[in-house]
């Protein structure tokens, strides 16, 4: 039976902070745990970026450097080395958004495309990831989704997007390197959906290499992926599934009110959490022909994958089976994890400072939205703080 414990041993989760680091996770998780402070704090950013204001050293040393890896690759070598001394595993992700040209998209797959070589032989470094509108327009994803004409320009514009994917895909499987697609609204998944089904088909004959996301709050997604494992068996492909709880919820919910459809998320938390929880069994009780990307902070979810793995009889480093929290966040869970010899990695965004704002400001409004969620981690960052005050002898990795 797994011990409901290994959460709570702070002296592991924040081995690897500073005194000084972490009052200032201290600092912004309290700032996080007031909505009202966020919305003004995001509007107030996003005003000085506009009027070029020199905000960006402070946004540097607060929370770029709580949720972000550094400026470039060569500055995510010290944390990638620091976390993997500690059996923690890396993804980089070069988090700069807003594409919309096709020089734009070349560009952003010539990114991916080095990140997956980077990769390459560096036993830190376990995934790499892209995101479909990340190399490819928005409204061509939806377009294809919704099973639109196109015209003669559209046609070619798709055959770019889907030479684009495959170029990354087949890299990843020449390389031997685990590449996955993040998620994206429902609106435009059914083709990114459709076109990773394809990438599987065609990479993951023998290992799992490529793995597509599922957002659990889309109630649709355990049928979704019971057919998809109908498909694999029948036709002798392995599935990736990457699966997250989601990552759109108001958009989803409004856009559906306003077009006057159902909504396609589950109508509460509890009900998104048992569909997460159904999808995470269906995967560890089909390892066959699935291997599981489990990306969640959600202790629930990780105690139930433990469970399963024990029950099962199955080795704790089993190489279909990887557990992944964001950089900055859920370090409780991450590093006791590896701790314990689970496969865990975290997701490391890169990027100059003022381009992966968007990013910043999204995993600030994420932190006031998933309730209890701040609160845990700033609970534990204050134990960690008071634990250290009464134990003088404790030495930590920068000071």
């Amino acid at each position: 039976m797994i011990r409901k414990k290994i959460f709570n041993d702070t002296k592991s989760a924040f081995k690897l902070k500073s005194n000084t680091e972490l009052d200032r996770a201290i600092f912004l998780f309290s700032m996080m745990n007031r909505p009202t402070l966020v919305k003004a704090g995001t509007a107030l950013t996003k005003l000085s970026l506009k009027l070029h204001l020199p905000v960006e050293t402070l946004i540097k040393k607060t929370i770029f450097e709580q949720f972000c890896g550094g400026v470039t690759e060569e500055d995510c070598k010290p944390v990638t080395k620091e976390m993997y001394d500690e059996n923690l595993h890396s993804i980089l992700d070069y988090s700069v958004e807003g594409k919309k040209t096709e020089e734009e998209f070349d560009a952003a797959m010539e990114k991916k495309l080095s990140l997956i070589k980077y990769a390459k032989g560096k036993k830190e470094i376990s995934f790499a990831m892209f995101k479909p509108t990340g190399i490819g327009r928005f409204e061509i994803w939806e377009k294809v989704s919704e099973k639109l004409s196109l015209s003669e320009d559209e046609k070619e514009e798709w055959e770019r997007v889907k030479k684009r994917v495959n170029t990354l895909c087949s890299k990843a499987y020449e390389l031997g390197v685990r590449l996955y697609a993040d998620g994206e609204e429902t609106w435009m998944q059914t083709a990114a959906d459709d076109l990773m089904e394809e990438m599987m088909r065609k990479y993951n004959k023998e290992e799992v290499l490529i793995f597509n996301t599922l957002q659990c709050y889309r109630w649709d997604r355990l049928d979704y992926l019971k057919d998809l494992h109908e498909r694999a068996k029948k036709d002798g492909f392995k599935i990736g599934a990457k699966i997250v709880r989601g990552a759109y919820m108001e958009k989803e919910n409004a856009r559906a009110k306003k077009l006057g459809y159902p909504s396609p998320i589950c109508e509460s938390k509890e009900a998104t959490d048992v569909n997460f929880n159904s999808v995470l069994s269906f995967c560890l009780n089909h390892l066959d022909d699935i291997s599981v990307f489990i990306g969640t902070h959600n202790e629930v979810s990780s105690y139930l994958a433990l469970q399963i793995v024990e029950d099962k009889g199955l080795s704790k480093d089993d190489k279909r089976i990887w557990f992944s929290q964001l950089y900055g966040m859920s370090d409780h869970i991450s590093y006791n994890l590896s701790k314990k010899g689970y496969n865990a990695v975290k997701l490391v965004p890169f990027g100059p400072v003022r381009d992966v704002v968007p990013y910043l400001l999204r995993r600030a409004q994420e932190n006031t939205s998933v309730k209890g969620q701040t609160g845990r981690e700033l609970s534990l960052l204050r134990e960690e703080r008071k634990r250290r005050k009464g134990d003088k002898s404790t030495k930590h990795h920068r000071e």
